[in-house]
């Protein structure tokens, strides 16, 4: 039987009893899936107890096949090497004493003599060839531990592999490597991702939310048209909603008019003795009984059409994307906004990353900053922003600017969204606060949310309504990896966020939707020992 995952009347529930999911029904076959919903929909824990790693609350999850998951970190100890993570040190021991000729009965029948070959196929399938197994495990870096668990499924071989955010922290070589994996793989597949160009490989996508699941056939690109024809269509039906409440309403007017005239010519027929008084009771007994009816059936069409058209409404708000218009940043055109010349330095000043960098960033520029991982990006950064001192040429900001890194560190946890804005922008009176929050979709009782308590997209979020929401927003944004741990819909916010934005951006990003996005013009790219603007 092809190999495949059925899950029945699912359901999980935190240790706190918040529900996650409930009555969720689900079969994926042999192919390769998507799973996609904005972080809290419970993604990663149903692939745990797809994996069996954690038990459901209720309900059954059968698997017709071998299964694995991918680890999203990888655990170091002092004595491990790359064939313990592989799982083949035993193995590769039992080779060397039989080629040593100390091996015994059991390790002949138990030797398995492509295995050396093969470990150096999975190796350079993933991007780490000539890599030793006898190699220590923490002399690598963790996006080479990443693709190090990519290798050792490949060796494990199961009928189905589980991924959970394979190419988080990953550079363009990493995701490659991934993308490779998962393009040649022939079992099933399950992928937990917010990367667009990783989701394109896969043949559907599930979309979790706190309503079910639901399956879209297709790559990514096939489902995000379908969910504009689904905006299209709840747009059509908000359109027709509000004409039925429309007409509704002009009926029930016309209604009460043609009854207030009718019963202005019975009066004026009563006044002037027209109608025997015995008829008089009845008639109006008949008029009240029958407005009375109708009333109630107007009111009922009226609450069901608002209600359609409430629906219609908010199914329209889920799906429309976020639109962001912010304040100029009156950043003029061709202004030098940050130059670097013959700049060099790291953390180790006596053997510095960055050597003899210079650089020169004028409006309206958008540049990506791209490259492997340790090739010093980061460092870059803040070396230009002077959170490291070089051991040798010069960094200046010409600007105002704000500084957005992975934690969003210049928010305060312990303070509200709206305290920090205040404390971030001291000329803005609670109007102009209110507003520029409201701009981010923090409204009303939203903005008042302790910083602390907020998701990773929505930490982003506040932390641009309160950098470049505001009356006076920095003339240059800098970003660090800004999308990782986001869930799409996250993602689609901040570029909406930043495709309002006019002023200068510097970003570190490997997510190429992302890049394009935002309208990047440049890149500095980082090699194996240099850095140079492209």
């Amino acid at each position: 039987m092809p190999a495949s995952v059925i899950l029945h009347q699912l359901a999980y529930t935190t240790p706190d009893n918040q529900p996650l999911f409930t009555g969720l029904d689900l079969a994926i076959g042999n192919h390769r899936t998507g799973l996609i919903g904005r972080n809290g929909t419970g993604k990663s824990t149903l692939l745990r107890i797809i994996a069996g790693l954690a038990p459901p609350s209720s309900g059954s999850v059968t698997i017709f096949g071998t299964i694995d998951m991918l680890e999203q970190a990888v655990q170091v100890t002092p004595d491990a090497t790359i064939a313990d993570h592989l799982g083949v040190h035993a193995a590769l021991e039992r080779l060397d004493r039989l080629v040593r000729g100390d091996g015994s009965l059991e390790d002949a029948e138990a030797a398995d003599w492509t295995l050396p070959t093969r470990i150096t196929s999975a190796l350079t399938d993933v991007g780490l060839p000539d890599h030793d197994p006898a190699r220590p495990l923490h002399t690598l870096s963790g996006g080479q531990r990443t693709r190090l668990s990519l290798a050792r499924l490949i060796l494990a071989n199961p009928d189905i592999i589980l991924l959970d955010e394979p190419t988080n922290n990953l550079d363009a070589q990493g995701r490659d490597a991934v993308a490779r994996l998962l393009r040649s793989w022939r079992g099933a597949a399950i992928v937990v991702s917010h990367d667009r160009n990783l989701l394109r490989e896969l043949d559907t996508i599930v979309e979790l939310t706190s309503l079910g699941a639901s399956t879209y056939g297709g790559n990514w690109d096939h489902y995000s048209e379908r969910k504009a024809l689904e905006l299209a269509a709840a747009a059509q039906n908000l359109s027709t909603a509000e004409r039925k409440v429309a007409e509704i309403d002009r009926k029930i007017q016309h209604t009460a008019e043609k009854k207030a005239r009718k019963d202005g010519a019975g009066k004026r027929k009563a006044a002037r003795g027209d109608i025997p008084k015995i008829m008089l009771g009845g008639m109006k007994e008949r008029s009240e009984n029958s407005s009375g009816e109708n009333t109630r059936l107007a009111n009922r069409l009226r609450s069901d059409a608002a209600q359609a058209a409430n629906d219609a409404r908010g199914k329209v708000e889920i799906l429309t994307p976020l639109t962001v218009t912010l304040t100029p940043t009156g950043l003029p055109q061709g202004r030098t906004v940050l130059q670097a010349d013959a700049l060099t330095g790291g953390p180790d000043s006596a053997n510095p990353i960055i050597r003899n960098l210079s650089l020169r960033l004028a409006s309206p520029a958008r540049i990506a900053i791209s490259g492997p991982n340790g090739a010093g990006k980061t460092t870059l950064l803040r070396l230009l922003t002077g959170d490291l001192v070089p051991t040798a040429g010069t960094a200046q900001i010409h600007t105002p600017y704000a500084m957005l890194d992975q934690t969003v560190s210049l928010l305060d946890p312990a303070l509200t969204i709206r305290d920090n804005f205040r404390a971030l922008n001291p000329d803005a009176d609670e109007r102009s606060c209110r507003a520029a929050l409201a701009r981010f979709m923090f409204r009303a009782e939203a903005a008042l949310q302790v910083t602390g308590t907020l998701s990773g997209g929505e930490t982003l979020r506040a932390g641009l309504a309160c950098t470049i929401g505001g009356n006076n927003p920095p003339q240059l944004l800098i970003l660090d990896e800004p999308t990782n741990h986001l869930d799409i819909d996250a993602i689609e916010e901040l570029e909406a966020g930043l495709r309002g934005y006019d002023g200068a951006l510097l970003v570190i990003s490997h997510d190429t939707d992302f890049l394009t996005a935002i309208g990047i013009t440049d890149s500095i790219e980082f090699g194996a020992a240099t850095a140079q603007m492209r």
